[in-house]
């Protein structure tokens, strides 16, 4: 009863499809009322297609991708004539004198499938296929078929025939998440389509016709199989010579399949992530979680930032980045090789101090694609690496002191916070550069006084620590205490500014262009002046006076300058270096991912080696 009821429903429509004829329409007095009305209710969807995401290093080689489908997309200059001959004589002869739907064609499909349970032959063109692969479900009903006979016909009116067989070449599926014949040629051979010989070419084209049973890494012989019958018909209209024909069947197919390139997965990993917010900053979304009142309201935009994201990284981007390979393969091969404690674990983050670029990041031992990112997504408390940035920087800044001015070392209360120095230890009047060098932390708690949380934290704020709240600013901080820490590459960001007193986000992504070379995004090339000469000055005596004779003796760089912090936290939970060299500025973070005691590792330094590798 079904296939009558089929049978009527395309009888019914045949006198539209006949209105639908140009030849027919110039003798119908309605004929632009019609096609008005066909132009106002047909509306082709909107299409998506999902491109691949290429990153590229410093050198401009790529080191990953990301993708769900392989796509790419040839133009239809590019795609060599017998191809195109082939889907011609195999799909649809008439291709070029149709209206975006052949009726002879459904006619002999009528009149085959009204003799069967189902449909079984479609009387399909190019333009149908096209409509089928892009806008419709690939169902076999009767209103499916005739929504796709409207859908063909107003394609036909908006494109001419060359961009609608260059757009089918590039939508047909090849199986194993491959779309386009040019797809198909890098995917299977690795080679672009007009490199390939005839007898691949016409392998990769038997394909489409059915992928499933075409399969070649499933069903090689049947895809063989079909690609013989195919330069038959290539043969058969003299396209080729028969003797052509024989011996392109006799060449032998050996697949060379693409595998996705995922290199440097650390690397990658936190470029993703970059990426994301390198959208938000410059559409706006950044300024809106500032704004947000709720944070009902602020999940609401992390979700737009997250669509905003996948629908940009799905749009055939290519990722500009400031990888130095040799140097990530180096670092990551090192600090592996020195991580031989049961499960502990390290970070680090190297920025070239001359471009503000992250060059190499390490997230933790054996790090896999999309594993936690230590270097970027852990958060921990910095101890007294982070006395630089919060009390002597914005001491020098605000106050007339100098290294060589004088601070008490005696204990200290203040708000019933009473700090103790390493070992108990107290000490009276010394130099600032003494405190430092030695990490008094009651000197330090001290300074912070003098200084203020709020003048303090007014240039903390200035960085990217994302992870600071309001119960942050209290005279804890001046030895690190922190309610949830800080990252790696927080530190690493925030002591690029002792490079020379100016601050620029450290960044991995120098641009984002599309697949034209269109620049999408980009982050912003100016630089804040964050602390004065003399500030820069005297920190970095500071900080190279631990390296010489304070609790940094043992670090070393092939570098007139190396200054650095230390930092150890309580119950020696967390290992901390920052520091920086006339080329990199770099933090390390020493620990494992369940904070535990790592005391008898102190006098190994296994984090000042790690320093030392990545600085050399």
């Amino acid at each position: 009863m079904r296939h009558i009821v089929g049978f009527a429903f395309i009888i019914c429509s045949v006198p539209i499809l006949l209105f639908l004829g140009n030849s027919v329409m110039k003798e119908v007095s309605t004929l632009s009322s019609y096609e008005q009305q066909i132009n106002e209710e047909i509306h082709l969807p909107e299409i998506k297609s999902t491109l691949p995401a290429k990153m590229y290093d410093r050198n401009g080689n790529i080191f990953n991708e990301e993708y769900l489908e392989w796509r790419d997309p040839i133009q239809f200059e590019n795609v060599p004539e017998i191809i195109k001959q082939l889907y011609i004589l195999s799909e649809d002869t008439e291709f070029y004198r149709h209206i975006g739907f052949d009726l002879g064609a459904i006619a002999r499909a009528v009149v085959v499938n009204s003799s069967s349970d189902s449909v079984e032959q479609g009387g399909s063109t190019i333009t149908q296929q096209l409509v089928r692969l892009r806008y419709l479900s690939t169902e076999k009903t009767y209103e499916r078929k005739l929504m796709e006979l409207f859908y063909a016909y107003k394609l036909e009116q908006l494109y001419d025939k060359e961009t609608i067989f260059e757009m089918y070449l590039n939508e047909m599926y090849f199986g194993n998440q491959v779309y386009g014949i040019g797809s198909a040629a890098t995917f299977y051979f690795q080679k672009p389509l007009e490199q390939l010989s005839i007898a691949q070419m016409t392998f990769i084209a038997a394909i489409p016709n059915n992928p499933s049973l075409y399969d070649p890494f499933i069903h090689f012989e049947n895809t063989k199989a079909r690609q013989e019958r195919l330069l038959d018909t290539l043969a058969e209209n003299q396209v080729i010579t028969t003797e052509d024909a024989t011996k392109y069947k006799a060449e032998k197919i050996t697949l060379n399949v693409k595998s996705k390139i995922q290199q440097h997965p650390a690397y990658s990993t936190y470029v993703l992530d970059e990426l994301k917010w390198l959208i938000a900053f410059q559409e706006g979304f950044d300024l809106k979680l500032e704004q947000a009142q709720s944070e009902k309201e602020r999940k609401a935009i992390y979700n737009e930032i997250e669509a905003r994201y996948q629908e940009v990284l799905q749009s055939g981007i290519q990722i500009y980045t400031a990888l130095n390979p040799e140097k990530q393969y180096g670092d990551q091969k090192k600090i592996d090789s020195i991580l031989t404690v049961n499960d502990l674990q390290a970070s680090a983050v190297v920025v070239d101090n001359k471009t503000r670029e992250i060059v190499s990041l390490y997230a933790g031992k054996n790090y896999k694609k999309f594993e936690f990112n230590r270097a970027y997504q852990a958060t921990r408390q910095p101890g007294s690496s982070f006395k630089p940035l919060v009390v002597y920087a914005p001491l020098f800044e605000t106050t007339s002191y100098t290294p060589e001015s004088f601070v008490s070392g005696a204990p200290i209360c203040i708000e019933k916070f009473c700090p103790q120095n390493y070992g108990g230890a107290v000490f009276g009047n010394v130099s600032i550069k003494t405190a430092f060098k030695y990490s008094y932390n009651t000197s330090a708690v001290r300074l912070l006084n003098i200084v203020g949380i709020e003048n303090s934290f007014r240039y903390l704020d200035r960085f990217q620590f994302n992870s600071l709240v309001n119960e942050d600013r209290s005279y804890a901080a001046a030895l690190g205490g922190l309610t949830h820490g800080v990252s790696t590459l927080e530190m690493a960001d925030a002591f690029s500014s002792f490079i020379d007193g100016s601050y620029k986000r450290a960044h991995s992504i120098r641009q984002v262009t599309d697949l034209e070379g269109n620049v999408l995004y980009q982050w912003p090339q100016e630089k804040e002046t964050i602390w004065s000469p003399n500030t820069v000055e005297y920190v970095r005596t500071l900080l190279s006076e631990v390296v010489e004779s304070g609790t940094g003796v043992g670090l070393y760089a092939d570098s007139s300058y190396l200054g650095a912090k230390t930092g150890t936290t309580n119950d020696y939970r967390d290992f901390w270096l920052a520091g920086l060299s006339n080329e990199y500025t770099t933090a390390v973070w020493l620990g494992f991912d369940q904070p535990k005691s790592m005391h008898y590792l102190e006098d190994d330094q296994i984090h000042f080696k790690i320093f030392n590798t990545i600085m050399n």
